[in-house]
């Protein structure tokens, strides 16, 4: 790119890009309106399948629902006290309320034509969505000298969320940010390491890498001599990781099922 073209420089895209990290602990200062504005601004023009907007954002105020979502979140205090805790929804709620409001049935030709309800690739678009949605607000407030941090396990307990968040169906949490201004600790905390690009970046076709290289990932300081042994049961073989399988296949069964509403 040539230098008068530029309109980031490199100290700004590393900012935004290379050096966030998750954080987890914030200094007490409330976001301003404006800065939060900016945030929904940004959001907002996030990219979105067929312009359909196939998400919604909850801003979670109240404290009492702040600190229920600490509890059933794996049990994580900090999220009680984010200045900002925002949840996205794949949303076809909105999507089907309006295909009634508009009166689809009349153009479906025949008066026992049911007009279609959403299925698996309406889920995956409107969670893509949500998921595309919510980076582009930790991108924002990475701009905006705010840290964030995703909280996946907003997907676990489904039936506490629903009732909890007053999620209608075809409603689905699939991502939770905490945002605010971060500690000075949290800026000289270190940041953890990724898997090599090598391992990432495939070209033109998908590459499985050697089981010598399998070998090697997910190590670091501290880690177990069996990296892959320590990180399933981290990971995968614990309490909230079969509470998430669970409430995400009781979820699915609720979106599934052919009644009519």
């Amino acid at each position: 790119m040539e230098e008068n073209n530029r309109i980031l420089d490199e100290k700004d895209f590393d900012q935004l890009f290379i050096k966030r990290k998750s954080v987890r602990a914030y200094d007490g200062r409330p976001i301003p309106s404006a800065v939060k504005d900016a945030l929904i601004a940004a959001t907002m023009r996030a990219p979105t399948a067929g312009n359909m907007m196939l998400y919604s954002i909850l801003e979670v105020e109240d404290p009492g629902i702040k600190a229920r979502l600490a509890e059933t979140c794996d049990h994580q205090p900090f999220i009680a006290t984010a200045p900002l805790v925002l949840v996205y929804l794949a949303d076809y709620a909105r999507m089907t309320a309006f295909f009634k409001a508009s009166n689809v049935q009349a153009i479906l030709g025949s008066e026992t034509a049911a007009m279609a309800w959403p299925r698996e690739s309406d889920l995956l678009l409107a969670a893509s969505d949500a998921i595309i949605a919510a980076q582009t607000t930790a991108i924002a407030a990475q701009a905006l000298g705010l840290g964030s941090c995703y909280i996946g396990d907003i997907m676990e307990h489904w039936e506490t969320h629903r009732d909890l968040l007053g999620l209608p169906r075809y409603a689905f949490p699939v991502a939770m940010l905490c945002i605010g201004y971060p500690t000075e600790q949290q800026r000289q905390r270190p940041q953890p390491s990724r898997l090599p690009e090598t391992v990432i970046l495939h070209k033109n076709r998908y590459a499985l890498p050697s089981p010598e290289l399998l070998a090697t990932l997910h190590t670091g300081p501290g880690e177990a001599k069996n990296a892959g042994q320590s990180l399933y049961r981290r990971k995968f073989d614990t309490d909230y990781a079969r509470e998430m399988r669970r409430s995400v296949k009781a979820m699915l069964d609720a979106w599934w099922r052919k009644d009519p509403d």
